[in-house]
């Protein structure tokens, strides 16, 4: 073969080696059932259950997919992700939602996206316990925020430890 044949060749080939390395398997696909987290484990903020529904190892860090079961009324303190966008998508329940300056109301079905580097809040104002679909991406280290402090069942408030798990605490929690 002639060297100028195997450069062609093995520039024709290199895409396709990338694309088989990154494309999943079917063995790679996984379901989680509902009342279910993925890796089998409890977390809890003390307002909510919470269920891992994609990690990030699964995502190649793209994004990480939970569920917050029970909230009760209340919610996070205002806070923005540098790096992340969050997005939510309502199950049950009502929720209060801050993003800047504007303000929204969610209903079962209706979901919001809250862009990176944008301040936000949000709180469920139901009566009965609410039902949040959260996501996140690209995942960063928020996965490890919630595996943590779902051990000890509250948000830490420091701003050094906050900064490590990419968030900011801005203000407080809206007021219901």
């Amino acid at each position: 073969m002639q060297r100028r044949d195997f450069v062609k060749l093995s520039m024709l080939s290199a895409p396709s080696l990338m694309l088989a390395q990154s494309t999943p398997t079917t063995s790679d696909v996984r379901t989680v059932s509902a009342g279910a987290d993925i890796l089998g484990e409890a977390h809890s903020l003390g307002f909510s259950k919470i269920f891992f529904k994609a990690t990030a190892a699964e995502t190649d860090g793209g994004m990480f997919v939970m569920e917050h079961n029970n909230l009760a009324k209340g919610g996070p303190f205002r806070h923005v992700h540098p790096a992340q966008d969050e997005w939510l998508y309502a199950m049950e329940g009502e929720f209060r939602v801050e993003i800047g300056t504007q303000k929204f109301t969610l209903h079962p079905g209706d979901s919001i996206l809250m862009p990176r580097k944008i301040p936000h809040v949000w709180a469920q104002t139901g009566d009965s316990p609410g039902k949040l679909l959260i996501a996140f991406t690209p995942a960063g280290n928020m996965e490890a925020f919630f595996r943590e402090f779902g051990k000890t069942g509250k948000l830490p408030t420091d701003a050094s430890v906050l900064s490590q798990y990419g968030l900011e605490r801005l203000g407080p929690p809206l007021s219901i």
